[in-house]
């Protein structure tokens, strides 16, 4: 159901050691997201969206609280489950690609549909598909070294979303992208994801993102907060 919350954060709580000091990061941290939603997440270097989009993924793991995604409470899994299920159910999207420089743009994006075990040739042939649907159809048998940044990001979308997961997590997609590549790269990204019926949260510094959103959130002293849309264009 679109109006049930797909993911929540329940008095999530994080803090880091730094030498004889802690250091909170997130403090009682609160969120529903409806599946299908595009979340964008503003903060400012070091205000923990990175943090948030790690617990999130189940990389990390809360100090307390709650992050349960379509049920399933990440926080109460060991390492090896969330492992399992990030494979299965999330797609991230980086700010530095990411791309296996080995392997070429398709192989890239073949590669977690391998690490789900999928073998069936028409699964196999969605790697084909989501590398046209970004435009790269041609460019399958190129290497990373070969394709530019925007070209690359494109790539990594394509990865992101071939074995079909639920959840996107794009960590500043567009931060190492000319204005003009990153909107492109923004556009794709919004289209693919609403066309696939995918949520997503993007964390960034740039408000000029915020007009793909459904909803802005700010994390600011460790809390979240909704940005109107008036605040958004400051």
């Amino acid at each position: 159901m679109k109006d049930k919350a797909y993911i929540r954060l329940n008095k999530l709580t994080k803090s880091y050691q730094e030498g004889d000091k802690t250091r909170a990061v997130l403090d009682d941290l609160e969120l529903s997201i409806t599946e299908g939603e595009l979340i964008v997440l503003l903060g400012r270097s070091g205000s923990g969206k990175s943090t948030l989009l790690n617990l999130v993924s189940g990389i990390d793991k809360p100090d307390s609280g709650a992050v349960i995604i379509g049920g399933t409470n990440l926080a109460e899994l060991n390492e090896k489950e969330r492992t399992l299920f990030r494979r299965k159910n999330i797609g991230f999207v980086f700010q530095s690609f990411n791309l296996i420089s080995t392997l070429n743009a398709y192989e890239n994006v073949l590669l977690p549909l391998k690490l789900k075990g999928v073998t069936d040739e028409e699964t196999l042939s969605k790697a084909d598909q989501f590398l046209q649907d970004v435009g790269l159809g041609d460019r399958g048998d190129s290497y990373p070294d070969r394709l530019s940044g925007g070209e690359q990001q494109r790539v990594a979308i394509a990865r992101a979303l071939a074995h079909e997961p639920m959840l996107i997590l794009a960590d500043e997609p567009t931060g190492n992208l000319d204005y003009e590549t990153g909107k492109q790269i923004l556009d794709i990204l919004e289209n693919l994801v609403r066309k696939n019926g995918r949520t997503i949260i993007l964390a960034t510094h740039d408000r000029d993102i915020c007009k793909i959103a459904d909803r802005v959130l700010e994390i600011r002293g460790g809390k979240l907060t909704e940005v109107e849309d008036s605040a958004v264009q400051l």
